[in-house]
């Protein structure tokens, strides 16, 4: 039996298992909030104005198709099963979520007649006017394009991209759901990327005991910064929007808590993939403003000599000299575009020795290349505790007092803490 036929037996045994879990959840969650009095809608009042369109119900039905194929077009039974995964949680969350907060749609749907007539008695046979937020439509539409798009030369992905954005719509324009299921929707299908990444385990195996009081402060800041928009989200309207740095505070509370920089999933050439850029959107453009607040009016990179310069992370429009490359420390800047080795460490805590004893090496290939530049957000912390691992760790400088001190002439922001010095003694003699 060759391959292909393998993984096209194990996507019929996971759709074998989805099909029929899928039906039988959702219309008990469905029969559930029917027989509960007083079920709930949240309608803003802009939405009375979105104009029924029969025909969207074809763009709306055939995620189906594409549902069903997205488990038969891998050759890789790992990459079969993370689908699998994907769809799977995204269904269970959805579910849970619709018999725990039952929603209801509140307008009435105009009779339709023909083929468009046809297919929405089809879809009514099974789904009643409940099972809303967040819109598992939505949710598996995420995960269904993050698949489809790189699988398809770039030519195709405009058309794809189009009708994509078709299905999307149609849950309103077929008046089978409120606005308030679609972001809560792509952030279920998110969170689904997020937990089961193209690359590496899933961030919720990578837990770590070795907390100290540092990060323990840390992650109860932000996850008080979590509750706050909670309570926010809870004066309704555009207040529901506080939902989303919800979510990105409470993920960024865990990395410090003990799931550490896996939470970015920033890959080694610097790129943080789909899903964990948006659940951490809201955070990720406050890292960008904080950056741009703390080194306005400052040079991006100052040099050390050797073709080795340290500083930021090139700000969004900006650009690394030519043939430079760039070995990145940040966890929460996006560096893909340049010539990167992306070593992600959490803001506002020192990198580990073994973290630093990478850099050093990342720094030592690069420099073989061309010129280096070692960056973080700001420039003034864990780039400079790379470098000063660097300088110590191939004989550059032999003592870290004096290395600081001369590092610091360069740049007189440095921010390093005993523990920072700590983790740079254990690195150069580890």
């Amino acid at each position: 039996m060759n391959d292909d036929a393998w993984q096209w037996r194990r996507g019929l045994a996971w759709l074998a298992l989805l099909g029929p879990l899928f039906y039988l959840s959702y219309g008990f969650a469905n029969h559930l909030a029917a027989s509960r009095s007083g079920v709930p809608s949240i309608v803003f009042d802009w939405e009375r104005g979105v104009p029924f369109m029969a025909w969207t119900i074809l763009p709306y039905w055939t995620i189906n198709a594409f549902y069903a194929a997205s488990l038969l077009v891998h050759r890789r039974a790992a990459d079969v099963d993370r689908q699998g995964r994907r769809l799977l949680t995204a269904q269970f969350i959805a579910v849970s979520c619709f018999i725990l907060f039952p929603l209801k749609f509140a307008f009435t749907r105009p009779e339709t007649e023909g083929w468009s007539g046809a297919m929405f008695d089809a879809l009514t046979s099974f789904d009643k006017p409940f099972n809303q937020a967040p819109s598992l439509h939505i949710a598996l539409l995420v995960i269904l394009w993050s698949l489809y798009t790189p699988k398809l030369p770039r030519a195709m992905r405009p058309v794809l991209h189009l009708w994509f954005a078709l299905i999307g719509v149609s849950v309103l324009t077929t008046y089978q759901h409120h606005f308030i299921d679609i972001p809560t929707g792509v952030l279920l299908g998110a969170f689904c990327l997020w937990c089961w990444p193209n690359e590496g385990p899933s961030p919720l195996t990578s837990w770590r005991r070795d907390r100290d009081a540092t990060h323990w402060r840390l992650a109860g800041y932000y996850g008080l910064g979590a509750l706050a928009c909670v309570a926010l989200a809870h004066l309704g309207g555009a207040w529901l929007w506080s939902l989303w740095p919800a979510v990105s505070l409470l993920l960024i509370a865990l990395a410090y808590a003990g799931l550490d920089s896996r939470v970015f999933q920033k890959t080694t050439r610097g790129r943080i993939p789909l899903g964990p850029r948006l659940l951490l959107m809201p955070y990720l453009l406050a890292a960008r403003v904080n950056q741009g607040w703390w080194t306005r009016g400052s040079v991006a990179a100052v040099s050390l000599g050797e073709g080795v310069s340290f500083g930021r992370v090139p700000r969004i429009g900006e650009r690394l000299a030519a043939g430079e490359s760039l070995v990145d420390l940040s966890a929460e800047l996006d560096s893909s575009g340049a010539t990167v080795r992306a070593i992600p460490c959490l803001d506002l805590i020192p990198p580990s020795p073994a973290q630093l004893r990478e850099a050093c090496a990342a720094i030592e290939a690069a420099r073989s290349t061309g010129d280096v530049r070692v960056a973080c957000a700001l420039g003034f912390s864990r780039s400079a505790s790379a470098v000063l691992a660097w300088w110590l760790r191939t004989g550059r400088e032999s003592d870290l007092a004096q290395a600081e001190q001369r590092l610091r002439a360069l740049q007189p922001r440095l921010v390093l803490t005993p523990t920072h010095r700590e983790a740079i003694a254990a690195a150069v003699h580890g």
